[in-house]
């Protein structure tokens, strides 16, 4: 594998975890966070917590997502560590009920917990794409499923992370690209289905951020380096707190009107 080492950093100008915050705007919410313990699910969940939301940070990696959890209560608010393997149904049942039954009825879910990499399609093993698709499409689909009681007892939201994966193709990325792109219709699904009972359910689409599981891709051998240039824009990648704002935004008061909407953060990207 060809590590990926050429791509633009993100902008130390641009966004924080402290940057727009809105105290109180999540005040009296319970809010679940998949992927808590690191990049944008860690920047999620601390984004809901400093706005007032009671927050499940969840996670396979135990002792990272407590770090988060401490970081939320240290600031001053409510948060719960539950380790949570989301491709395991009885894990995410387990996960979901302590959530609710500790802080209360859950209204706002986030699904950030995501894995990838890239491949020659030609040699991509079963294994390997069963385990993106079931992390990807199939854990997402399985905190939805099991959130959705509580989210339909008063109303509630979903925010699912796509990736412009989920929008365009992908060099490399079959697996990845397949299994954000089944995230784009599960999140357009669900918002039809349930329009009319008081959840909404949209998606943030973002392009390159600074996280661990994009420094974990690398080019197969053989692979063409300049496929990676449509994957960028001029201003190159963003923080994680970038993206954590604008699924918080999605997920406030502040866009009671969209339900089934896509909104993609890519620095252009799929413009």
């Amino acid at each position: 594998m060809t590590p990926i080492d050429n791509l633009g950093a993100p902008d130390p100008e641009r966004g924080t975890d402290a940057a727009f915050c809105f105290p109180g705007r999540f005040a009296g919410k319970v809010a679940i966070v998949t992927g808590a313990g690191s990049g944008i699910g860690r920047a999620t969940a601390r984004r809901l917590g400093s706005e007032g939301a009671a927050v499940a940070c969840l996670d396979i990696q135990a002792d990272q997502v407590q770090v988060t959890a401490a970081e939320i209560t240290e600031a001053g608010g409510t948060a719960l560590a539950l380790t949570c393997d989301i491709t395991s149904e009885q894990s995410v049942i387990d996960a979901v009920k302590s959530a609710a039954d500790t802080l209360g009825r859950l209204t706002v879910v986030c699904n950030v917990a995501g894995i990838g990499g890239f491949s020659h399609a030609a040699e991509q093993s079963l294994d390997g794409w069963n385990r993106i698709i079931a992390v990807n499409l199939t854990g997402t689909f399985l905190v939805c499923r099991e959130a959705l009681p509580y989210l339909l007892n008063g109303g509630g939201v979903i925010i699912n992370t796509i990736s412009t994966a989920g929008l365009m193709g992908q060099a490399y990325s079959a697996a990845y690209c397949a299994s954000k792109g089944g995230v784009t219709q599960l999140t357009r699904a669900l918002a039809v289905e349930y329009i009319d009972k008081g959840v909404r359910v949209n998606g943030v689409a973002p392009g390159g951020v600074d996280t661990p599981l994009v420094w974990n891709f690398g080019l197969p051998d053989g692979a063409n380096p300049k496929q990676l240039d449509r994957l960028m824009t001029p201003m190159g990648f963003c923080t994680p707190a970038e993206i954590a704002g604008a699924i918080c935004y999605m997920a406030s008061d502040e866009a009671a009107y969209a339900s089934g909407a896509i909104l993609s953060v890519d620095g252009g990207l799929t413009a």
